[in-house]
C-alpha cells in the first residue's frame, strides 16, 4: 500500500520499525492503502496477529478484484541480478498473467519482454507478494508471483520504454543499497532474502 506494508501473523516478527497494530475491524484494505497516501502515515507498518492469520488474509482478499502477475529475479552467468527502473523507483520485472496463461510462462514472457533478454532457466517460485494500487479509478490488489531465473553470461538490456522502464541493468549485491534506498518495500523484503 505505497509505502506502508499490512502483516498478518501468528506471530511477533522481529526488527519492524514504525509499527501499529491494529484489530481485525480495522483491517479495510482500501482504507489503509487510502490513509498511506498521508504522509504521516507513510512507511507503517500495520501488524495484525492471529493464530489463523492465513484464513484472515484469505477472506480479507475475497472482497477484493485480484490482478495476478509474475516475475522474476534473474541471476546472470556473472552472478549480477537484474534490476529495472520504472516510474522513478527501482523495481524487479514483472506482468500481468494474460488468460489461459500459466504463472511460470508469464514470469518469463514478462521478464523477456521488459529487459529485451531470454531466460535460459526457470527454477522455483520463490514467494508470492501482494499489493494495492488504483486503477482506472477502481481499487485493486495485485497477486505477483515470483520465480527464480537465470541467463547465460551478461547479455546486453533493453528496457521496454513502452511500458515506462527507463533503465534496466545487472547489479552485483554490493549495488543493492542502490535499490533498495529508491524501491517499494516489498522489493526490498525480496532483495533482503538475496
Amino acid at each position: 500500500m505505497n509505502e506502508s506494508q499490512l502483516i498478518l501473523a501468528d506471530f511477533v516478527p522481529k526488527k519492524l520499525s514504525i509499527v501499529q497494530t491494529i484489530g481485525l475491524q480495522d483491517i479495510d484494505l482500501e482504507k489503509l492503502f487510502q490513509a498511506s497516501k498521508n504522509k504521516a502515515s507513510k512507511n507503517t507498518t500495520y501488524l495484525y496477529i492471529h493464530p489463523d492469520a492465513e484464513s484472515t488474509f484469505r477472506s480479507i482478499l475475497q472482497k477484493h478484484t485480484i490482478i495476478k502477475a509474475a516475475g522474476g529475479v534473474v541471476k546472470n552467468g556473472d552472478g549480477k541480478y537484474l534490476f529495472i527502473h520504472r516510474l522513478g523507483k527501482w523495481d524487479l520485472p514483472k506482468g500481468k498473467v494474460e488468460d489461459n496463461e500459466k504463472m511460470r510462462e508469464a514470469a518469463v514472457r514478462e521478464v523477456e519482454e521488459e529487459c529485451g533478454i531470454q531466460i535460459h532457466y526457470l527454477g522455483r517460485k520463490l514467494l508470492t507478494t501482494y499489493h494495492t494500487y488504483v486503477m482506472r479509478g477502481r481499487f485493486v490488489v495485485k497477486q505477483t508471483n515470483w520465480y527464480e531465473m537465470g541467463v547465460n553470461k551478461s547479455p546486453k538490456l533493453f528496457p521496454q520504454t513502452e511500458e515506462d522502464i527507463t533503465d534496466a541493468r545487472w547489479l552485483d549485491k554490493e549495488d543493492f543499497d542502490m535499490v533498495t534506498e529508491n524501491t517499494y518495500p516489498l522489493i526490498a523484503q525480496i532483495i533482503n532474502q538475496l
